[in-house]
């Protein structure tokens, strides 16, 4: 089902926050479709050829013997390179998924590479959750990223993993936007009365601006994302599995968390957006087809009634066309305008729709990605 465009406009956004810009039509339209997708697969081991003449006893052994351990020390160094491919699909013997569309090699093995960022203590409440941030200088942007982070109550004195959250904000917001609007008290208030899961979950900090948080002209806010997402891997006590991965944001960020979703499948079972729109994706949902029909995948879209910047008539037809690709996907339109009440007053069903989505990856326990971060080894830092 074809998403419809909207003509460009400018408005004032989220009680003066911000500007906010519309990718629709004109000079910006180019800026609305995904970027091409270029996998960065290592490099192909093709057999060697056969000899013109056979070789005789022991020099025929000898180069025998050498050739498979030459194949060995190649396919360990193309999974040094790629962990995410196994040893059985470099033999073509295997299905296991392509790598994810936006993270290069080259950022993977410097994001392994480089020291684990220091989570630093922002606060505590009565509930016994705690939020931190780490900043770390990021191979994606070219210079500094950053995120906070909310650790449930109990996280200290546990060796449990957890389910993770990651949102991704609104343009020119700060990652605290989620914190002004109630994100800490909620999730605390959903895991006391054991509504959801205890979760842990993840504000990352993005650029000004409509960069959308994607691949485009120079910025790679898609790629930092999924950088964000195999740190926290290797620094916290995840459960390193696309059922256990939860993605969601508003506005600008609800694009982007549907664009992280839907160009990395095999990254995140759950997805949602709040307040945002789906320009350009309709075509990539439609190619995640397989994925989603095999995997699965949690989507929940909503809308504001009175909202003249994210039209609220696209949540359910895009809806519609998650469920025709093999999705679980529930969409609304709520009262109410692009705006911090609106986010807020829904807040907790959007948490609720997640945490219970990431119930269901908790239990099942088995990665269901080949991500690099979950063949990592996993260091707890302590809140």
């Amino acid at each position: 089902m074809p998403i419809a465009s909207k003509a460009s406009r400018t408005q004032v956004w989220m009680d003066s926050l911000g500007e906010w810009s519309w990718p629709g039509q004109g000079a910006v339209a180019a800026e609305v479709l995904p970027p091409p997708w270029v996998p960065a697969f290592p490099p192909r081991l093709e057999p060697a050829a056969s000899p013109a003449t056979p070789l005789a006893g022991g020099r025929a052994r000898r180069v025998l013997i050498t050739t498979l351990l030459c194949g060995l020390l190649a396919v360990s160094v193309a999974l040094s390179l790629q962990g995410r491919l196994g040893v059985a699909h470099l033999l073509g013997i295997s299905t296991a998924p392509p790598p994810d569309r936006a993270l290069s090699l080259q950022s993977t093995l410097a994001s392994e590479a480089a020291p684990l960022p220091a989570l630093s203590s922002v606060s505590h409440d009565s509930a016994g959750s705690s939020i931190d941030t780490a900043s770390y200088s990021s191979v994606a942007l070219h210079h500094e990223g950053s995120f906070y982070v909310y650790l449930p109550p109990g996280y200290a004195e546990t060796s449990r993993h957890y389910p993770v959250l990651y949102l991704l904000h609104g343009n020119s917001q700060p990652a605290t936007a989620f914190l002004e609007l109630g994100l800490q008290e909620e999730l605390d208030q959903l895991i006391a009365r054991h509504l959801i899961p205890p979760m842990i979950a993840v504000m990352i900090q993005g650029g000004p601006g409509s960069n959308n948080w994607r691949n485009i002209d120079g910025m790679h806010y898609e790629s930092y994302v999924l950088e964000v997402q195999e740190l926290i891997d290797r620094m916290l006590p995840s459960i390193p599995a696309r059922a256990a991965r939860a993605i969601a944001g508003d506005s600008m960020g609800g694009y982007g968390a549907m664009n992280v979703a839907l160009g990395n499948p095999y990254r995140f079972g759950t997805v949602e957006s709040w307040l945002g729109f789906f320009d350009g994706l309709g075509g990539e949902l439609h190619s995640d087809r397989p994925i989603i029909s095999r995997l699965g995948l949690h989507a929940f879209v909503y809308g504001g009634e009175s909202d003249h910047i994210a039209d609220p008539s696209e949540n359910a037809p895009f809806a519609a066309v998650l469920r025709a690709e093999g999705a679980r996907a529930e969409s609304a339109v709520y009262a109410g305008g692009h705006t911090m009440e609106t986010l807020a007053a829904h807040l907790g069903s959007m948490l609720a729709f997640a945490g219970r989505a990431l119930r269901e990856g908790e239990r099942a326990g088995t990665p269901q990605t080949t991500t690099v971060s979950d063949v990592s080894s996993k260091t707890t830092a302590a809140g």
